[in-house]
């Protein structure tokens, strides 16, 4: 009985100082510059979101917020960089649907999704479709018109992830035959699609916009479950008559599995406080992306409504996954 006490007393003791150990690393958290990889190029919607709260949480937090862009291989070049940091000073920030279909899309992955944390989310990226200006093309309904008339002939392209998924769907319950170009830099693509030198893409406005306000470029719907805010002159896929396209675009940060539960909320704390800044949010919307601050839960939970959704996808367009 006496052992089984004290070994009792230890186990409480050890319990309180490791406790107390974690919320004083929360406390004096960070030490150093804190990282965001993001998987896309400057001037996509998620680097742009990015660069909007980094100046509120360097003042915040005491120390700087380097911005890092990786773009390509799918989102696993930026993935693999953050993973590889293995820190609690190094996050992913990023739309979750871009490697949340990966587990769909590949057999085999260079890394466990398992280890990806859901942190903080931020905003909803708006996500749309455009073609070139010179195609005289006003509607998704003329679109389809249009590719069903010349099957094969237009080539189109959209960010990797749901935004891939949504526009195959789409395409398949449209009955559209399309020839996909993958491409490596997502704003290169909208450069491209001005120039019609590919006919479609699908991706958010934030990459669109640069041309579509040029004149090069003319964007004929939104695909996210309502109206943008910022954007109430452009329709939604579903109110075209097209649900198969709709997807909404989740962005926020992602941390490795094992940083502490005291430091996740903390974090997170420290974006929802930020994202709720009236000049934050006014220059999201600006910037056709949607302020929606939440935590780690109301994240992980947009997030596994999403998969479901990227599941149902798959086996209607019959994605399987590849070596």
């Amino acid at each position: 009985m006496i052992v089984t006490r004290r070994m009792a007393a230890v186990v409480a003791v050890f319990g309180l100082v490791f406790g107390s150990a974690t919320a004083s690393s929360a406390q004096t958290w960070p030490q150093r510059a804190v990282r965001f990889i993001i998987p896309f190029g400057p001037g996509a919607g998620a680097d742009i979101g990015a660069r909007l709260i980094q100046d509120a949480l360097q003042a915040r937090w005491g120390k700087p917020v380097v911005i890092e862009n990786r773009p390509g291989g799918d989102s696993m070049l930026a993935i693999q960089t953050f993973l590889s940091a293995n820190d609690d000073h190094t996050f992913l920030w990023a739309p979750a649907g871009n490697f949340t279909v990966h587990p769909t899309l590949y057999r085999k992955l260079p890394y466990d999704p398992a280890d990806i944390v859901p942190i903080a989310q931020f905003s909803n990226t708006i996500l749309a479709v455009g073609v070139p200006a010179s195609a005289n093309i006003n509607s998704l309904k003329e679109l389809v018109e249009r590719v069903r008339a010349a099957p094969g002939t237009f080539n189109q392209t959209a960010v990797p992830g749901v935004t891939d998924f949504a526009f195959d769907y789409f395409a398949k319950t449209a009955g559209l035959s399309v020839t996909k170009v993958p491409y490596r830099d997502t704003v290169q693509a909208a450069t491209d699609l001005g120039e019609n030198r590919i006919q479609i893409y699908a991706s958010s406005y934030a990459i669109l916009r640069p041309q579509t306000e040029a004149g090069r470029i003319k964007v004929l719907a939104v695909m996210g479950s309502k109206r943008a805010p910022s954007l109430p002159q452009l329709p939604t896929a579903a109110e075209e008559g097209y649900p198969a396209l709709e997807m909404d675009g989740l962005v926020g940060l992602f941390g490795i599995k094992d940083i502490p539960p005291e430091l996740r909320e903390k974090i997170a704390a420290d974006i929802i406080a930020a994202g709720k800044d009236p000049t934050i949010q006014a220059k999201l919307n600006a910037t056709a992306q949607t302020p929606n601050p939440g935590g780690s839960k109301q994240f992980a939970d947009s997030i596994k409504s999403q998969r479901e959704h990227i599941a149902t996808i798959a086996k209607a367009v019959g994605i399987t996954a590849k070596q």
